[in-house]
């Protein structure tokens, strides 16, 4: 589904664990049988660690005839919204939603106005669910949809934009504000960043970056926006386009930089106390999506399947994430792998990383 708004939408992060390479058999040259030894000891092949376990969570419920699957939106690791508006063309298909609280094993219908809409989408984020449905404007819920209340317009609800952040860049002016209640305003000061692209908390300092004239720019402010420091961004290999900040599980500010095109692998950086290029020898031309682990490191996604930027080298990952998934991270540290028919999940701490695959779809 075409999401009109998704460039505003901020995300929020995890710690994946990286599954151990295969050993593989190992064999030994045959013993010198013509020489005095002892009984041969006999020489195991080492196993390969296996795949990781992946629990299935296949859940059909009634929704009426011809509806396609919903697009499903997880806000932690059991919270979710599927919403149900495709079918035929010559059908008109009244959107139609449902929620779990217990990470998909189950779902319940929610309340919603019979709305048939041009393109509805279903926005969510902790505390706030939003669905626009064009041409009747926007059903924006705060308790978890029991209640919705309307507006108009294509603008997003106040609440809506409260719930993204408390900065964020405001995209009507491209000042960076800070959000109180339900109001915004602009910081005590601007950070030195032409046109900046986002915004994070990292560590106790404010990071905004973005890309001017095919310049990175960067800048920190440890006093909440009432003064900051420019951050000089080490010059990548390629060209970058857009330059957004991201927080690692760990804590730790990141840049990821990506190319005009968005079909090519993107630059990435960490923040230690000055921005410190990540090189990934051995990458695949292009990735899809990438989030932050910890340590430093990053998982990416793309054409080629999953792997760990690490160490200044990319490896792949034996996860069971294909490449038409897009992964992204929660506000919980689940990792999620989104598709059209399935939701990916990874839980847990690193070493006893635990998968689920979510699958719901029309009765």
């Amino acid at each position: 589904m075409t999401r009109r708004f998704g460039r505003r939408m901020v995300a929020l992060l995890l710690a994946p664990l990286l599954t151990g390479c295969s050993i593989g058999d190992v064999r030994r040259p045959p013993p010198d049988r013509t020489a005095p030894s002892s009984r041969p000891t006999a020489i195991e092949p080492s196993p390969s660690p296996p795949a990781p376990a992946i629990e299935l969570r296949d859940v059909r419920v009634p929704v009426g005839k011809g509806y396609d699957r919903p697009y499903v939106e997880f806000v932690t690791a059991e919270q979710a919204y599927a919403l149900f508006s495709s079918c035929p063309a010559e059908r008109d298909c009244p959107a139609v939603l449902y929620a779990t609280v217990d990470g998909g094993r189950s779902w319940r219908r929610l309340v919603l106005p019979r709305v048939v809409a041009e393109n509805p989408q279903l926005y969510a984020v902790p505390g706030v669910l939003a669905l626009l449905a064009e041409p009747h404007g926007w059903y924006t819920s705060t308790d978890g949809g029991r209640t919705f209340a309307h507006s108009t317009g294509e603008q997003e609800p106040v609440a809506w934009r409260a719930a993204q952040g408390r900065f964020q860049i405001d995209e009507s002016t491209g000042r960076v504000v800070r959000w109180d209640g339900l109001r915004a305003t602009p910081l005590p000061a601007q950070p030195p960043v032409p046109v900046p692209h986002g915004v994070v908390e990292a560590r106790g300092l404010l990071v905004v970056a973005g890309v001017d004239g095919g310049k990175s720019y960067a800048a920190v402010s440890t006093d909440r926006g009432r003064t900051w420091q420019r951050t000089p961004v080490p010059a990548p290999d390629g060209e970058v386009a857009v330059l957004r900040p991201v927080v690692g599980p760990d804590g730790e500010a990141r840049l990821v930089g990506w190319p005009p095109d968005r079909t090519g692998f993107p630059a990435l950086w960490r923040y230690l106390g000055r921005w410190v290029a990540v090189p990934a020898a051995g990458h695949p031309e292009r990735a899809d999506s990438v989030v932050p682990l910890t340590t430093g490191r990053f998982a990416v996604n793309g054409p080629d399947g999953a792997g760990v930027v690490a160490d200044g080298r990319y490896d792949r990952l034996d996860w069971p994430v294909a490449p038409k998934h897009h992964l992204t991270l929660l506000v919980d540290g689940t990792l999620v792998g989104r598709a059209p028919d399935e939701v990916l999940l990874a839980t847990g701490p690193v070493g006893n990383r635990r998968w689920v695959r979510v699958v719901l779809a029309p009765a």
